[in-house]
Order: structure tokens, then C-alpha cells, then sequence
């Protein structure tokens, strides 16, 4: 299981990542104090760096500089800079690729285990089926399998079916669950959480299974 280390100073976003990495296997933490981001590397040693540029103290060029003096750990620049001299600086310092806020959580996630897969040879960690009361979930490829029959979902219902599966037997909130369906820096409106679990519900139902995802009323949804 490969750390991550996250190097951003705004709390709201380092959090909802450290979330969206948990979901996809991964491990890791949070820099707090930016006076002492290298003293943390060396003393978590990640596999990988999501590092921001505007920092407190010293900015993302200065730490992946300072980190690239003794390690050739993968590090992907997120940054709300997109000009074309930041991304060029942030290959000069030594980085190995550069994402742009707002962005996509599947395309980090996809950036995130090709550079481990390039660097240390790891499997893609999302190659695996999950099975439970009837459905087989493809992690691969974002399809689900009932009785012989493989049904495409979108990505918001591969989203909401993976994490209510994952925690089959929990109630899940539903901002739990729009937190599930996170992309671009923002929370889904509610109403898109709705029209997904119905969406959901009534494939899964097609296929002959009723009563898979149950509403607790007042309080979210399970898959028992």
C-alpha cells in the first residue's frame, strides 16, 4: 500500500484528498507545519508527493528542489498556477507531472498510479473485483456483474455502489456520500446524489435484485 504525502496548505482541500486517497487504498498524511515539509519527508518517507505551489515560507519549487537533493520519490505538482513558466519551472525543479486546479479526482488518481506503476512496479491498485449479495463490482474497468449479466454504470454510480459495497452494513449519510462524488474541487448538489441512487436502484433492480441499497429514513442509505 503506497503513502502519499500532501503537501497543501488549504485544509478543506488537503483533507478531501487525504479522503479520495483512503477510498482508492491508499495511505496518507498532511503537512501542517510548512516550516518543516522536508523534516516530515524524511521522517514518513512516502512512496509519492502531491505538492502545491503557493505555500507558506517557502513555495512547492523550493521543497521539491530541497527533496530532489536526496530522493527521486515521484512528485506531482497540484497548483491553481497554470501558466505555462510553472509548469516548466516545476519540471526544471524535478517534478514528474503537473495538475491543474480545479481538477478531475479520477485523472489524479490515474496520474497517481501510473507514476507509482512507472517508479516502483507496483500493480494498478485499483485492479480487482468486489463481491457482495449478488453483485460483482469490476474496480477496473467501473462495471458491476449481476447473475451472468455485466452492466455498465456512470461514474457516479460505480462511485456510490463502490463505497456503499466497501462499507456494506454501515449507514452512510448522504453528505458522506456526496463527499463520495467529489470532483473538482466541489461538493455535488443534492438533488444529483438523488437522481444517481435512483438511477442506481433501478439498474440494479432490472437485473433481478430488489432492495439492494435501502433509505434509512433521516439518516442515508446501506447495502446490508
Amino acid at each position: 500500500m503506497a503513502k502519499i504525502m500532501i503537501v497543501e496548505d488549504e485544509a478543506v482541500i488537503r483533507q478531501l484528498l487525504m479522503e479520495e486517497l483512503e477510498k482508492w487504498k491508499f495511505t496518507s498524511f498532511g503537512t501542517t507545519d510548512f516550516n518543516h515539509v522536508f523534516e516530515d519527508f524524511e521522517k514518513e518517507e512516502p512512496q509519492l508527493i502531491l505538492l502545491d505551489i503557493n505555500l507558506p515560507v517557502f513555495d512547492g519549487y523550493y521543497w521539491c528542489q530541497k527533496i530532489r537533493e536526496v530522493s527521486k520519490v515521484p512528485i506531482i505538482f497540484i497548483s491553481s498556477r497554470n501558466t505555462n513558466m510553472d509548469m516548466i519551472m516545476a519540471m526544471n525543479m524535478g517534478a514528474d507531472d503537473f495538475v491543474t486546479k480545479p481538477f478531475q479526482i479520477d485523472v489524479l488518481i490515474a496520474k497517481i498510479n501510473a507514476l507509482l506503476r512507472r517508479s516502483y512496479n507496483y500493480a494498478e491498485n485499483n485492479s480487482e473485483t468486489m463481491t457482495h449479495n449478488g453483485i460483482t463490482l469490476n474496480v477496473d474497468n467501473g462495471s458491476m456483474e449481476i447473475n451472468g449479466e455485466m452492466i455498465n454504470l456512470s461514474k457516479n454510480e460505480y462511485r456510490l455502489l463502490y463505497i456503499l459495497m466497501k462499507q456494506h452494513g454501515k449507514i452512510l449519510t448522504r453528505e458522506k456520500l456526496l463527499r463520495a462524488l467529489w470532483d473538482d474541487e466541489r461538493f455535488v448538489d443534492d438533488n444529483t446524489l438523488t437522481v444517481n441512487i435512483n438511477r442506481l436502484r433501478k439498474k440494479i433492480q432490472q437485473a433481478g435484485l430488489d432492495n439492494y441499497i435501502e433509505t434509512k429514513v433521516g439518516q442515508g442509505y446501506i447495502v446490508p
